[in-house]
């Protein structure tokens, strides 16, 4: 009992190191089955390795120019924009306020303190803290690259070491090992193309509700989806809030905001559940559990790893006698 807090404490503390590692380890199992075809052609190592790094970074580049894309939307917005926006914003704010105060006077100034000039001030003020996690990123990355390599390079063998450390037959490891990156591969990229298509959806309800900067809420929540469960509810309720703006009337904000649910519940909570299939079956109550933990000891990354992690761990434990009833527990 006192060593899994204490181990958890190593984690948060050593998150610099464990966070790029879980990641390399997480994206070096989608690009196995690769390398391993590319070693049964006599592909040298270092090329097999270079080919898989160039699909990485090309995907990063193309990520980032969806960014830049999606940024450019808001930067060349027409400049009475944000008149219109931050007086809207007040007068929603002061309506909302006054209704749960019954005083016109807090609300006033409860509305003057939700200002979107107050939220600018904010990012001024903070803008060397930025810049630090910004740095903090980028080192962070190149340290996700080098594991990366060497996982891919097999220097770091998942699979020996968990032959060493878990358990004492090697067929065992093998076949567990196989799992992990079957089930792992398949959350990936379901998870990937549910969220892309996620965030088309949510793209087309922007265009066809007339709301601003359709592209930008489609990458906010093609991002954000990847966080289980948590992420798909903060998108809807942002997306919608951010409606409130520019629809002035309430049922069409409704019917908006109903639309974005069916398209989350559509993806999120029928064709998710059909594709993962029984092989992913772990339970709502331990996911949440899992979110809430990794997102106290890591952050953001944390909270889209979790589901990763909770695989990974499940399909240990049901390989050992005496930890299968919590994997059982888990499902």
């Amino acid at each position: 009992m006192m060593a899994i807090p204490l181990a958890f404490y190593v984690l948060y503390l050593l998150k610099f190191i464990f966070i790029p590692l879980f990641a390399a380890i997480f994206v070096s199992v989608i690009f196995m089955p690769l390398v391993r075809k590319m070693k049964e052609k006599n592909v040298p190592g270092w090329l097999s390795i270079t080919v898989c790094v160039s699909i990485i970074i090309g995907l990063m580049f193309i990520g980032i120019q969806v960014v830049k894309f999606s940024a450019s939307e808001i930067t060349h917005a027409d400049p009475t924009f944000v008149i219109t926006a931050e007086n809207r914003f007040e007068e929603v704010s002061k309506a909302f306020t006054n209704y749960f105060a019954q005083d016109e006077q807090v609300a006033e100034e409860s509305a003057q303190a939700i200002s979107i000039k107050k939220a600018q001030d904010w990012f001024m003020e903070n803008g060397p803290d930025l810049l630090t996690g910004i740095m903090g990123s980028v080192s962070r990355f190149l340290m996700f690259l080098f594991f990366l390599v060497l996982l891919l390079a097999n220097t770091l063998d998942m699979q020996k070491l968990m032959h060493i450390l878990i358990f004492n037959q090697k067929m065992p490891s093998v076949r567990t090992f196989l799992k992990i990156e079957k089930s792992i591969v398949k959350f990936i990229w379901v998870k990937f193309l549910l969220s892309l298509f996620t965030g088309i959806g949510f793209t087309i309800a922007c265009y066809a509700f007339d709301v601003s900067f359709p592209i930008f809420w489609g990458f906010f929540t093609f991002a954000i989806n990847f966080v289980q469960m948590i992420g798909s509810v903060i998108a809807v309720i942002v997306v919608t809030i951010f409606s409130i703006i520019e629809i002035n009337a309430p049922g069409t904000i409704v019917t908006f905001g109903l639309v974005l649910t069916g398209v989350q519940v559509l993806f999120g909570g029928i064709l998710e559940p059909i594709l993962m299939g029984k092989s992913f079956s772990i339970n709502t109550i331990t996911v949440l559990i899992m979110l809430a933990l990794w997102g106290f000891v890591w952050g953001i990354p944390g909270l889209i790893m979790s589901v990763p992690i909770t695989v990974l761990l499940k399909t240990i434990l049901e390989q050992i006698p005496d930890t299968k009833k919590y994997a059982d527990l888990m499902s």
